[in-house]
Protein backbone atom coordinates (compact mmCIF):
# COMPACT_ATOMS: atom_id res chain seq x y z
CA UNK A 1 0.00 0.00 0.00
CA UNK A 2 2.78 2.32 1.03
CA UNK A 3 4.65 1.59 -2.22
CA UNK A 4 1.55 2.47 -4.23
CA UNK A 5 1.22 5.74 -2.32
CA UNK A 6 4.90 6.48 -2.95
CA UNK A 7 4.56 5.80 -6.66
CA UNK A 8 1.39 7.86 -6.84
CA UNK A 9 3.09 10.70 -4.98
CA UNK A 10 6.10 10.61 -7.30
CA UNK A 11 3.90 10.54 -10.39
CA UNK A 12 1.86 13.45 -9.05
CA UNK A 13 5.04 15.41 -8.30
CA UNK A 14 6.31 14.81 -11.83
CA UNK A 15 2.95 15.84 -13.30
CA UNK A 16 2.85 18.96 -11.15
CA UNK A 17 6.42 19.84 -12.13
CA UNK A 18 5.57 19.32 -15.80
CA UNK A 19 2.51 21.54 -15.49
CA UNK A 20 4.57 24.19 -13.72
CA UNK A 21 7.25 24.06 -16.42
CA UNK A 22 4.57 24.25 -19.10
CA UNK A 23 2.97 27.22 -17.35
CA UNK A 24 6.36 28.89 -17.06
CA UNK A 25 7.05 28.18 -20.72
CA UNK A 26 3.68 29.64 -21.72
CA UNK A 27 4.32 32.59 -19.46
CA UNK A 28 7.69 33.23 -21.13
CA UNK A 29 6.08 32.86 -24.55
CA UNK A 30 3.39 35.33 -23.53
CA UNK A 31 6.15 37.84 -22.83
CA UNK A 32 7.32 37.70 -26.45
CA UNK A 33 5.76 39.64 -29.31
CA UNK A 34 6.52 38.10 -32.69
CA UNK A 35 6.76 39.83 -36.06
CA UNK A 36 6.73 37.60 -39.15
CA UNK A 37 9.23 38.89 -41.70
CA UNK A 38 9.40 37.77 -45.35
CA UNK A 39 11.95 38.69 -48.00
CA UNK A 40 13.79 37.55 -51.14
CA UNK A 41 17.05 36.75 -49.35
CA UNK A 42 18.35 34.08 -51.74
CA UNK A 43 17.34 36.03 -54.88
CA UNK A 44 18.59 39.55 -54.06
CA UNK A 45 21.34 39.33 -51.42
CA UNK A 46 22.91 42.68 -52.39
CA UNK A 47 19.88 44.43 -50.89
CA UNK A 48 18.45 41.87 -48.47
CA UNK A 49 21.63 41.06 -46.53
CA UNK A 50 22.15 44.71 -45.47
CA UNK A 51 18.37 44.85 -44.91
CA UNK A 52 18.59 41.88 -42.51
CA UNK A 53 21.47 43.56 -40.66
CA UNK A 54 19.33 46.69 -40.37
CA UNK A 55 16.36 44.95 -38.79
CA UNK A 56 18.58 42.88 -36.50
CA UNK A 57 20.14 46.09 -35.18
CA UNK A 58 16.64 47.51 -34.62
CA UNK A 59 15.53 44.40 -32.67
CA UNK A 60 18.65 44.63 -30.50
CA UNK A 61 18.04 48.30 -29.73
CA UNK A 62 14.34 47.79 -29.02
CA UNK A 63 14.92 44.92 -26.59
CA UNK A 64 17.83 46.71 -24.89
CA UNK A 65 15.43 49.61 -24.22
CA UNK A 66 12.82 47.36 -22.57
CA UNK A 67 11.12 45.75 -25.57
CA UNK A 68 7.53 46.59 -26.42
CA UNK A 69 5.77 47.69 -23.24
CA UNK A 70 8.04 45.32 -21.34
CA UNK A 71 7.69 42.37 -23.69
CA UNK A 72 10.56 41.01 -25.75
CA UNK A 73 10.36 41.53 -29.54
CA UNK A 74 11.14 38.47 -31.66
CA UNK A 75 11.38 38.51 -35.46
CA UNK A 76 10.68 35.21 -37.24
CA UNK A 77 12.10 35.49 -40.77
CA UNK A 78 11.38 33.51 -43.95
CA UNK A 79 12.81 33.56 -47.49
CA UNK A 80 10.28 33.79 -50.33
CA UNK A 81 12.86 32.95 -53.02
CA UNK A 82 11.41 35.68 -55.24
CA UNK A 83 8.15 33.76 -55.77
CA UNK A 84 4.73 35.23 -54.87
CA UNK A 85 3.22 31.80 -54.10
CA UNK A 86 6.10 30.96 -51.74
CA UNK A 87 5.64 34.33 -50.02
CA UNK A 88 1.96 33.58 -49.38
CA UNK A 89 2.86 30.12 -48.05
CA UNK A 90 5.44 31.72 -45.74
CA UNK A 91 2.87 34.27 -44.59
CA UNK A 92 0.38 31.52 -43.81
CA UNK A 93 2.97 29.55 -41.80
CA UNK A 94 3.99 32.64 -39.85
CA UNK A 95 0.40 33.43 -38.92
CA UNK A 96 -0.93 29.91 -38.28
CA UNK A 97 2.14 28.14 -36.82
CA UNK A 98 4.25 30.94 -35.33
CA UNK A 99 1.40 33.12 -34.08
CA UNK A 100 2.97 36.38 -35.25
CA UNK A 101 1.30 39.67 -34.36
CA UNK A 102 1.94 41.14 -37.81
CA UNK A 103 3.71 40.56 -41.11
CA UNK A 104 6.48 42.78 -42.47
CA UNK A 105 8.98 42.97 -45.31
CA UNK A 106 8.97 41.86 -48.99
CA UNK A 107 11.06 43.34 -51.79
CA UNK A 108 9.62 42.72 -55.26
CA UNK A 109 6.39 44.57 -56.06
CA UNK A 110 4.50 41.48 -57.26
CA UNK A 111 5.39 39.71 -54.00
CA UNK A 112 4.35 42.72 -51.92
CA UNK A 113 0.97 42.66 -53.65
CA UNK A 114 0.61 38.91 -53.04
CA UNK A 115 1.29 39.27 -49.29
CA UNK A 116 -0.96 42.34 -49.14
CA UNK A 117 -3.78 40.28 -50.66
CA UNK A 118 -3.14 37.52 -48.10
CA UNK A 119 -3.20 40.08 -45.27
CA UNK A 120 -6.49 41.49 -46.50
CA UNK A 121 -8.13 38.08 -46.81
CA UNK A 122 -6.86 36.79 -43.44
CA UNK A 123 -7.25 40.14 -41.66
CA UNK A 124 -3.58 40.36 -40.64
CA UNK A 125 -1.62 43.60 -40.29
CA UNK A 126 1.14 43.92 -42.94
CA UNK A 127 3.89 46.53 -43.07
CA UNK A 128 5.40 46.41 -46.58
CA UNK A 129 9.04 47.44 -46.44
CA UNK A 130 10.42 47.73 -49.95
CA UNK A 131 7.90 47.04 -52.77
CA UNK A 132 7.46 50.30 -54.68
CA UNK A 133 4.40 49.77 -56.91
CA UNK A 134 1.74 52.43 -56.45
CA UNK A 135 -0.93 49.72 -56.48
CA UNK A 136 -0.04 48.56 -52.97
CA UNK A 137 -1.44 51.70 -51.35
CA UNK A 138 -3.74 52.93 -54.12
CA UNK A 139 -5.54 50.81 -56.74
CA UNK A 140 -5.08 47.58 -54.73
CA UNK A 141 -4.77 49.17 -51.31
CA UNK A 142 -6.52 47.67 -48.29
CA UNK A 143 -7.01 48.54 -44.63
CA UNK A 144 -4.51 45.93 -43.39
CA UNK A 145 -1.56 47.05 -45.53
CA UNK A 146 0.86 49.92 -44.82
CA UNK A 147 4.06 50.81 -46.72
CA UNK A 148 7.36 52.31 -45.56
CA UNK A 149 9.40 53.23 -48.66
CA UNK A 150 8.57 56.12 -50.99
CA UNK A 151 6.50 54.71 -53.84
CA UNK A 152 7.14 54.83 -57.58
CA UNK A 153 4.89 57.91 -57.79
CA UNK A 154 6.91 59.70 -55.11
CA UNK A 155 10.31 58.83 -56.58
CA UNK A 156 9.12 59.62 -60.11
CA UNK A 157 7.86 63.03 -58.95
CA UNK A 158 11.26 63.73 -57.34
CA UNK A 159 13.13 62.72 -60.52
CA UNK A 160 10.75 64.60 -62.84
CA UNK A 161 11.51 67.80 -60.94
CA UNK A 162 15.08 67.59 -62.29
CA UNK A 163 14.33 65.79 -65.57
CA UNK A 164 11.82 68.37 -66.75
CA UNK A 165 14.60 70.98 -66.79
CA UNK A 166 16.61 68.99 -69.34
CA UNK A 167 16.40 70.27 -72.94
CA UNK A 168 15.83 66.71 -74.24
CA UNK A 169 12.53 66.11 -76.07
CA UNK A 170 12.98 62.56 -77.39
CA UNK A 171 12.90 59.97 -74.62
CA UNK A 172 13.34 56.18 -74.45
CA UNK A 173 12.67 53.90 -71.46
CA UNK A 174 14.32 50.69 -70.23
CA UNK A 175 12.62 48.79 -67.40
CA UNK A 176 12.18 45.23 -66.11
CA UNK A 177 8.98 43.65 -67.41
CA UNK A 178 7.05 43.09 -64.17
CA UNK A 179 4.90 45.12 -61.78
CA UNK A 180 7.63 47.43 -60.47
CA UNK A 181 9.11 48.37 -63.85
CA UNK A 182 5.71 48.79 -65.52
CA UNK A 183 4.43 50.96 -62.67
CA UNK A 184 7.59 53.13 -62.57
CA UNK A 185 7.58 53.81 -66.33
CA UNK A 186 3.85 54.58 -66.40
CA UNK A 187 3.97 57.13 -63.59
CA UNK A 188 7.21 58.77 -64.79
CA UNK A 189 5.77 59.21 -68.30
CA UNK A 190 2.52 60.61 -66.90
CA UNK A 191 4.19 63.15 -64.59
CA UNK A 192 6.86 64.09 -67.14
CA UNK A 193 4.36 64.62 -69.95
CA UNK A 194 2.24 66.82 -67.67
CA UNK A 195 5.24 69.09 -67.03
CA UNK A 196 6.62 68.84 -70.57
CA UNK A 197 3.86 68.31 -73.18
CA UNK A 198 6.52 68.74 -75.90
CA UNK A 199 8.16 65.40 -75.08
CA UNK A 200 8.03 62.40 -77.42
CA UNK A 201 8.40 58.84 -76.14
CA UNK A 202 10.29 57.16 -78.97
CA UNK A 203 11.10 53.70 -77.61
CA UNK A 204 10.34 51.27 -74.74
CA UNK A 205 12.46 48.26 -73.83
CA UNK A 206 11.08 45.62 -71.44
CA UNK A 207 13.79 43.03 -70.57
CA UNK A 208 12.76 40.23 -68.18
CA UNK A 209 13.72 40.96 -64.56
CA UNK A 210 17.10 39.42 -63.73
CA UNK A 211 17.61 38.12 -67.28
CA UNK A 212 18.45 41.15 -69.43
CA UNK A 213 20.10 40.53 -72.79
CA UNK A 214 21.81 43.91 -72.78
CA UNK A 215 23.21 43.89 -76.34
CA UNK A 216 19.88 43.90 -78.23
CA UNK A 217 18.36 46.31 -75.65
CA UNK A 218 21.15 48.86 -76.13
CA UNK A 219 21.04 48.40 -79.90
CA UNK A 220 17.27 49.00 -80.03
CA UNK A 221 17.46 52.13 -77.88
CA UNK A 222 20.35 53.52 -79.94
CA UNK A 223 18.38 52.91 -83.15
CA UNK A 224 15.51 55.04 -81.78
CA UNK A 225 18.03 57.88 -81.31
CA UNK A 226 16.60 59.41 -78.11
CA UNK A 227 18.04 62.51 -76.49
CA UNK A 228 17.39 61.11 -73.00
CA UNK A 229 16.79 57.72 -71.39
CA UNK A 230 14.77 56.65 -68.36
CA UNK A 231 16.31 53.57 -66.71
CA UNK A 232 14.52 51.40 -64.13
CA UNK A 233 16.82 48.35 -64.16
CA UNK A 234 18.75 47.48 -60.99
CA UNK A 235 21.11 44.84 -59.61
CA UNK A 236 22.90 42.54 -62.06
CA UNK A 237 20.72 43.81 -64.93
CA UNK A 238 21.98 47.36 -64.33
CA UNK A 239 25.63 46.23 -64.40
CA UNK A 240 25.09 44.47 -67.74
CA UNK A 241 23.20 47.43 -69.21
CA UNK A 242 25.87 49.93 -68.15
CA UNK A 243 28.71 47.77 -69.45
CA UNK A 244 27.06 47.26 -72.83
CA UNK A 245 25.92 50.89 -73.00
CA UNK A 246 29.43 52.15 -72.25
CA UNK A 247 30.94 49.82 -74.85
CA UNK A 248 28.52 50.96 -77.56
CA UNK A 249 28.51 54.65 -76.57
CA UNK A 250 24.78 54.68 -75.75
CA UNK A 251 25.13 57.16 -72.90
CA UNK A 252 27.53 59.54 -74.65
CA UNK A 253 25.94 63.02 -74.92
CA UNK A 254 22.61 61.62 -73.67
CA UNK A 255 20.89 62.48 -70.41
CA UNK A 256 19.94 59.50 -68.25
CA UNK A 257 17.43 59.53 -65.39
CA UNK A 258 17.54 56.40 -63.26
CA UNK A 259 15.47 55.03 -60.38
CA UNK A 260 17.49 53.61 -57.44
CA UNK A 261 20.94 53.73 -59.11
CA UNK A 262 22.40 55.95 -56.37
CA UNK A 263 21.79 53.23 -53.76
CA UNK A 264 25.17 51.74 -52.70
CA UNK A 265 24.01 48.17 -53.30
CA UNK A 266 23.52 49.00 -57.01
CA UNK A 267 26.18 51.69 -57.44
CA UNK A 268 29.07 49.80 -55.80
CA UNK A 269 29.14 46.85 -58.27
CA UNK A 270 29.59 49.30 -61.18
CA UNK A 271 33.02 50.32 -59.80
CA UNK A 272 35.02 52.30 -62.39
CA UNK A 273 32.36 51.66 -65.04
CA UNK A 274 29.97 54.00 -63.20
CA UNK A 275 28.48 56.42 -65.74
CA UNK A 276 28.77 60.05 -64.70
CA UNK A 277 26.04 62.65 -64.51
CA UNK A 278 22.99 60.36 -64.32
CA UNK A 279 20.14 61.87 -62.32
CA UNK A 280 19.30 59.25 -59.67
CA UNK A 281 17.56 58.46 -56.41
CA UNK A 282 19.80 56.82 -53.84
CA UNK A 283 21.52 56.91 -50.47
CA UNK A 284 24.77 58.91 -50.08
CA UNK A 285 25.41 57.72 -46.52
CA UNK A 286 28.88 59.37 -46.56
CA UNK A 287 27.51 62.88 -47.02
CA UNK A 288 24.42 62.95 -44.77
CA UNK A 289 25.13 65.18 -41.77
CA UNK A 290 22.17 65.06 -39.37
CA UNK A 291 22.03 63.93 -35.72
CA UNK A 292 19.49 61.17 -36.55
CA UNK A 293 21.61 59.69 -39.32
CA UNK A 294 24.86 60.12 -37.37
CA UNK A 295 23.39 58.04 -34.52
CA UNK A 296 22.25 55.28 -36.90
CA UNK A 297 25.56 55.26 -38.78
CA UNK A 298 27.59 55.03 -35.56
CA UNK A 299 25.48 52.13 -34.22
CA UNK A 300 25.52 50.26 -37.55
CA UNK A 301 29.27 50.58 -38.05
CA UNK A 302 29.96 49.60 -34.44
CA UNK A 303 27.92 46.40 -34.81
CA UNK A 304 28.94 45.33 -38.31
CA UNK A 305 32.23 47.12 -39.06
CA UNK A 306 30.73 48.00 -42.46
CA UNK A 307 28.94 50.92 -44.05
CA UNK A 308 25.15 50.81 -44.46
CA UNK A 309 23.33 50.35 -47.76
CA UNK A 310 19.82 51.61 -48.37
CA UNK A 311 18.60 48.12 -47.48
CA UNK A 312 20.08 48.68 -44.00
CA UNK A 313 17.91 51.78 -43.56
CA UNK A 314 14.79 50.00 -44.84
CA UNK A 315 15.25 46.95 -42.58
CA UNK A 316 16.03 49.10 -39.54
CA UNK A 317 13.12 51.46 -40.04
CA UNK A 318 10.62 48.71 -40.87
CA UNK A 319 11.11 47.05 -37.47
CA UNK A 320 11.40 50.37 -35.60
CA UNK A 321 8.07 51.44 -37.15
CA UNK A 322 6.44 48.07 -36.44
CA UNK A 323 7.55 48.28 -32.79
CA UNK A 324 6.16 51.82 -32.47
CA UNK A 325 2.81 50.64 -33.85
CA UNK A 326 2.69 47.66 -31.45
CA UNK A 327 3.67 49.86 -28.50
CA UNK A 328 1.01 52.45 -29.24
CA UNK A 329 -1.70 49.82 -29.79
CA UNK A 330 -0.61 47.94 -26.64
CA UNK A 331 -2.31 45.00 -28.31
CA UNK A 332 -1.79 42.50 -31.09
CA UNK A 333 -5.37 42.85 -32.33
CA UNK A 334 -5.17 43.81 -36.05
CA UNK A 335 -7.92 46.43 -35.78
CA UNK A 336 -6.11 48.12 -32.89
CA UNK A 337 -2.82 47.99 -34.81
CA UNK A 338 -4.49 49.73 -37.78
CA UNK A 339 -5.95 52.42 -35.50
CA UNK A 340 -2.50 52.94 -33.92
CA UNK A 341 -0.68 53.11 -37.25
CA UNK A 342 -2.98 55.56 -39.04
CA UNK A 343 -1.46 59.02 -38.63
CA UNK A 344 1.39 57.74 -36.44
CA UNK A 345 4.62 59.75 -36.54
CA UNK A 346 7.92 58.00 -35.76
CA UNK A 347 11.59 59.01 -35.81
CA UNK A 348 13.87 57.63 -38.55
CA UNK A 349 17.51 58.08 -39.63
CA UNK A 350 16.13 60.49 -42.28
CA UNK A 351 14.04 62.47 -39.78
CA UNK A 352 10.46 62.10 -38.58
CA UNK A 353 8.03 60.23 -40.84
CA UNK A 354 4.25 59.76 -40.67
CA UNK A 355 2.03 56.90 -41.86
CA UNK A 356 -0.83 58.69 -43.59
CA UNK A 357 -4.36 57.76 -42.64
CA UNK A 358 -5.72 58.31 -46.18
CA UNK A 359 -3.61 55.60 -47.89
CA UNK A 360 -1.27 54.08 -45.26
CA UNK A 361 1.79 55.41 -47.14
CA UNK A 362 4.68 56.66 -45.02
CA UNK A 363 6.24 60.03 -45.73
CA UNK A 364 9.80 58.65 -45.75
CA UNK A 365 11.65 60.49 -48.50
CA UNK A 366 14.61 59.82 -50.78
CA UNK A 367 17.82 61.50 -51.86
CA UNK A 368 18.11 62.81 -55.42
CA UNK A 369 21.49 63.63 -56.94
CA UNK A 370 23.91 62.68 -59.71
CA UNK A 371 26.33 59.82 -60.25
CA UNK A 372 30.05 60.53 -60.29
CA UNK A 373 33.33 58.65 -60.18
CA UNK A 374 35.66 59.07 -57.21
CA UNK A 375 38.81 57.00 -56.61
CA UNK A 376 37.61 54.36 -59.08
CA UNK A 377 34.25 53.99 -57.37
CA UNK A 378 30.74 55.23 -58.08
CA UNK A 379 29.38 57.88 -55.72
CA UNK A 380 26.37 60.15 -55.52
CA UNK A 381 27.05 63.91 -55.58
CA UNK A 382 24.95 67.08 -55.32
CA UNK A 383 22.45 65.03 -53.32
CA UNK A 384 19.45 66.60 -51.59
CA UNK A 385 16.87 64.91 -49.39
CA UNK A 386 13.33 65.16 -50.68
CA UNK A 387 10.61 64.78 -48.04
CA UNK A 388 8.04 62.21 -49.07
CA UNK A 389 5.16 64.40 -47.93
CA UNK A 390 6.06 66.96 -50.63
CA UNK A 391 5.64 64.45 -53.45
CA UNK A 392 2.27 62.86 -52.81
CA UNK A 393 -1.03 63.62 -54.54
CA UNK A 394 -3.85 65.30 -52.65
CA UNK A 395 -6.25 63.35 -50.43
CA UNK A 396 -8.98 63.93 -53.00
CA UNK A 397 -6.89 62.33 -55.76
CA UNK A 398 -5.96 59.41 -53.52
CA UNK A 399 -9.59 58.85 -52.60
CA UNK A 400 -10.41 58.39 -56.31
CA UNK A 401 -7.63 55.78 -56.76
CA UNK A 402 -8.09 53.74 -53.60
CA UNK A 403 -10.93 51.20 -53.25
CA UNK A 404 -13.60 52.07 -50.72
CA UNK A 405 -13.53 49.90 -47.60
Amino acid sequence: MRARHTLFGAAFALLAAGMANSAMSNSVMAQDIKIGEINSYSLLPAFTEPYRKGWQLAVEEINAAGGINGKKLVVVSKDDGGKPADAQTAANELVSSEGVAMLAGTFLSNIGLAVSDFANQKKVFFLAAEPLTDAITWSKGNKYTFRLRPSNYMQAAMLVEAAAKLPAKRWATIAPNYEYGQSAVAVFKKLMSEKRPDIQWVDEQWPPQGKIDAGPVVQAVAAANPEAILNVTFGADLVKLVREGNTRGLFKDRAVVSFLTGEPEYLDPLKDETPQGWIVTGYPWYSIKTPEHDAFLKAYQAKYNDYPRLGSIVGYQTIKSAAAILAKANSTDPEKLIAAAEGLSVPSPFGEITFRKIDHQSTLGAFVGKTALKDGKGVMVDAAYKKGSDYLPSDAEVAKMRPKE
